[in-house]
């Protein structure tokens, strides 16, 4: 008697609203052609368990977690080594398909077991559906990652409500933002929440990341508002300036960052606006200036939201073209749509660099947009000196173009 085909899925990295999303439309299509579908906990340290969790998922459980938040597939962001695959768990189950949620990592991963099955004459397809909150994958048409657009509502919520507390107190608050290498969650809940200082890494294109130069322009903010008789505000940073600032810089503020395999400071382990917080209020001392600035940190509460509608349509379209790619006989790539809802697949070799990297896509800083949202910040300029001098004894130092460079 044969034995029924299968599908395997699994999550690989951090959360994303919208990934039980997908995982429901993917079984839910998958299981209306007669397939089961197996979902494996731990991402790839399940396939490469001998005694793998997985949880076979049937309508009911697809149906009920659609519209949830977090994963009903436990993450991982393990990488195998020189861990042995567990191929028994694909030739026994009849596994037709791997479906892999996550980053280009995981993509790459999915493209390498698949390449080995191959090898031990297990013939597999698999299908990348591609995740982030930071919006920084250089998918087509510039569409967005799914999970960004439901991670920037539930930052905005938090944002208005923030604001409201400053006007409200007549505070300032130092807020910091996910975002490890691009500026996009942070630029998206700023300007929607009429912030009068926002900080990512883009803006300094035309000039080295400094906390001198971090600071200078929250100070910048707060000393534009005190001439406005504005005596209240929000400055939010992305946590990608850490990501690009010097070890020395890091040095400076005291604490000891851990880093991962990449050299990259592991961000999550400290809280981005308590650190930024401390500097601003040492600095306003420094200027005799009695200014009440609080710490909000924007980090995992983003990630496990539950999924906008515009993620809910994305994720349906995403995990019904999985199907789609799939009968089409298409494998090793990711499934993406474009703005007019049309399914097709990229593979990993059209996004690589010379070096076989996936550079990522930044918040184009000399964007319309970008320079309109800007400019309705509040900040020094030249036509705020004279005014700025009760405050400040050099307002150049906290010219908003000075410190970029611009």
């Amino acid at each position: 008697m044969a034995i029924q085909k299968s599908i395997l899925i699994l999550c690989g990295g951090g959360p994303a609203p919208g990934i039980n999303s997908v995982i429901s439309t993917v079984a839910k299509s998958f299981l209306n052609d007669g397939y089961r579908v197996l979902g494996v906990h731990e991402g790839f340290k399940g396939l490469f368990s001998e005694e793998p969790q997985l949880k076979e998922l049937d309508f009911y459980h697809a149906d009920r977690i659609f519209s949830r938040g977090g994963s009903t597939l436990i993450m991982s962001r393990f990488k195998p080594k020189n861990e042995k695959l567990n191929t028994k768990l694909f030739s026994e189950n009849n596994v037709k398909l791997l479906v892999s949620i996550g980053g280009d990592d995981t993509a790459s991963t999915a493209n390498r077991i698949t390449d080995y099955l191959h090898k031990e004459n297990i013939h597999i397809s698999n299908i990348h559906v591609p995740k982030t909150i930071d919006n920084d994958l250089p998918l087509p048409d510039r569409n967005p990652t799914f999970g960004f657009h439901s991670a920037k509502d539930e930052g905005v919520r938090i944002g208005n409500t923030i604001y409201e507390d400053a006007r409200t107190s007549q505070n300032w608050f130092v807020m910091s933002a996910m975002g490890r290498s691009a500026g996009h969650l942070a630029f998206g809940i700023a300007t929607s929440c009429h912030f009068p200082m926002m900080i990512i890494p883009e803006m300094f294109d035309k000039t080295s990341i400094t906390l001198d130069k971090v600071i200078s322009l929250v100070i910048s903010s707060i000393i534009k508002r005190k001439i406005l008789n504005i005596n209240y505000g929000v400055a939010l940073i992305s946590e990608g300036v850490f990501h690009f600032m010097p070890k020395e810089e890091l040095d400076k503020i005291g604490i000891e960052f851990t880093f991962d395999s990449h050299g990259h400071p592991e961000l999550g382990n400290v809280s981005k606006s308590h650190i930024f917080n401390v500097l601003v209020q040492e600095r306003l001392n420094e200027l005799g200036m009695n200014i009440k600035t609080r710490p909000v940190e924007l980090g995992y509460e983003l990630r496990c939201c539950r999924p906008i509608g515009f993620d809910l349509t994305l994720c349906t379209l995403l995990g019904i073209g999985v199907k789609k790619l799939f009968d089409e006989g298409i494998s090793g790539c990711m499934v993406t749509a474009n703005s007019k809802g049309d399914v097709s697949p990229i593979y990993l070799s059209e996004l690589q660099n010379e070096e076989g990297k996936i550079p990522p896509r930044l918040v184009d800083i000399n964007s319309q947009i970008a320079k309109l949202c800007f400019q309705n910040m509040h900040y020094i300029t030249k036509k705020d000196y004279n005014l700025a001098k009760p405050f400040l004894s050099n307002p150049a130092e906290y010219d908003f173009d000075n410190l970029l460079n611009k």
